[in-house]
């Protein structure tokens, strides 16, 4: 706080113009006063500086976090149970539909592909075992299941 300083420094620029002399009681009492605000002002100063660096590294931190919080809460296409698949429907299923089985890693064809009887599952025909899918309503209109 250049301020703080400026202003102590012209106290001291005033009592030496004054000529308070260290004689008097007085004059001791006023310079010391001087000298203990002069020192307030350089602490104050010091304080000042660590506060700004603090402040740009909660900053830094602040972003740092935003940054996981997206990735851990605002990421809507993770896959919710725990196969660390990180693929999201849409990119599993190729341009000439076909995907990855994520049991034994063939490639399945969409026109090839079986489903359980409730359809919610496909059966691999090289593993035999089953693919969940799930379903969304692009209707847009209700909360049903559309099949």
């Amino acid at each position: 706080m250049n301020y703080l300083k400026e202003r102590v420094a012209y106290l001291k620029g005033l009592a030496e113009g004054m000529q308070i002399s260290d004689a008097t009681n007085e004059g001791k009492l006023l310079k010391a006063i001087i000298e203990v605000l002069d020192d307030v002002a350089l602490a104050v100063d010091d304080i000042e500086e660590v506060q700004e660096q603090l402040s740009e590294q909660v900053d830094s931190m602040d972003e740092d976090i935003a940054a996981i919080e997206s990735k851990v809460f605002d990421d809507e296409d993770e896959c919710e149970c725990e196969c660390d698949d990180d693929d999201d429907e849409e990119d599993e299923i190729s341009e000439d539909g076909e995907f990855e089985c994520p049991h034994c890693g063939e490639m399945i064809s969409v026109e090839d592909a079986a489903f359980n009887e409730d359809n919610t599952a496909i059966n691999c025909p090289h593993c035999s075992k089953d693919i969940e899918v799930e379903w969304e309503c692009e209707c847009g209109e209700c909360d049903c299941e559309h099949e």
